[in-house]
């Protein structure tokens, strides 16, 4: 089931077009990777399933009905330009985002202390946020976006500001909240994470939809048919007609690492038989799929 549906989406800003008929699904209890380069339109597509920014054309659909502002409610959003009150204390301003989402102020402080004892944070509670480092007040903010428990998270660039140490605390929340049934948008431009985290992804460049579907799915599909065998042996292996062509091969020592193109009509299972009947023993055999990193820029540079 799609809790998110985005139905022929555009937006425009006077003469300037910042989406352009995008349609796509995100399904319930996934996360979703919503990638594109500097001005692609992402931002704008997310502020619409906000409700901060009104589309030109289409619709957006939450649980198969159109959005709406209670909607909103159950919506945690973490913008990439952070927006905390620096003056403000940090307890006051936690409780005051929280209460904005609909909580009691009684089941916010509840729920609030726990976060901050969960990340460590709880002598911050009195400090103000002009006091904190930014990744200290990232933290602050991730906490006033999940707080209130919302079916979904749009989180735009989490791990900007943080350390390795809590970069990987917020990607094990993310997956936590993820195994608890929540719904997560994630726009990154860390392809690293997209492999690690995301289910699936839709890739916008220049406001339009270039691709979208599963991660695994993109990455195959996008492969070109190249696999590496590691193999121990005194000899080079060699190229095979009609079967696979042999791209490269090290040799440290006896201990071989090829990279074998597979020709059309053959598949890994017929180069594999072909390769356990030689004398010389197989290591290890393994698809060489592209990262998303490589297939991100393929997509984009092929656009401009």
């Amino acid at each position: 089931m799609n809790l998110i549906q985005c139905k022929d989406v555009s937006k425009t800003f006077g003469e300037k077009t910042a989406l352009d008929h995008v349609s796509l699904d995100i399904p319930e209890g996934q996360i979703f990777g919503l990638l594109g380069p500097n001005g692609a339109g992402k931002t704008t597509l997310i502020r619409i399933i906000n409700r901060i920014t009104i589309p030109s054309g289409g619709t957006v659909l939450f649980d198969g009905h159109p959005i709406t502002q209670s909607d909103v409610e159950k919506i945690g959003y973490l913008p990439e330009e952070r927006g905390l009150y620096r003056k403000m204390k940090v307890g006051d301003q936690a409780m005051y985002l929280a209460q904005l989402k609909g909580m009691g102020a009684k089941e916010a402080a509840d729920a609030l202390k726990e976060w901050f004892v969960k990340f460590g944070i709880q002598s911050w509670w009195n400090k103000k946020v002009e006091e904190l480092s930014k990744g200290m007040a990232q933290k602050v903010q991730f906490i006033t976006t999940v707080v209130h428990r919302p079916s979904l998270l749009i989180l735009d660039e989490p791990f900007s500001g943080f350390d390795p140490v809590n970069a990987q605390l917020i990607r094990d929340e993310i997956l936590r909240l993820k195994a608890s049934g929540s719904t997560i948008v994630l726009s990154t431009h860390n392809m690293e994470s997209v492999e690690e985290l995301c289910d699936n992804i839709a890739l916008i460049n220049k406001s339009r939809l270039v691709i979208t579907g599963g991660v695994n799915e993109i990455r195959h599909k996008y492969g070109n048919n190249n696999v590496e065998l590691v193999y121990t042996s005194s000899a080079s292996l060699e190229s095979v007609s009609g079967l696979f062509r042999v791209l490269s091969d090290t040799d440290d020592s006896g201990r071989h690492t090829a990279v074998l193109s597979i020709e059309k009509g053959s598949d890994t299972n017929d180069v594999l038989r072909h390769i356990i009947s030689l004398p010389l023993t197989v290591n290890s055999f393994k698809e060489l799929v592209p990262r998303m990193n490589d297939i991100f820029i393929k997509l984009v540079t092929e656009e401009e």
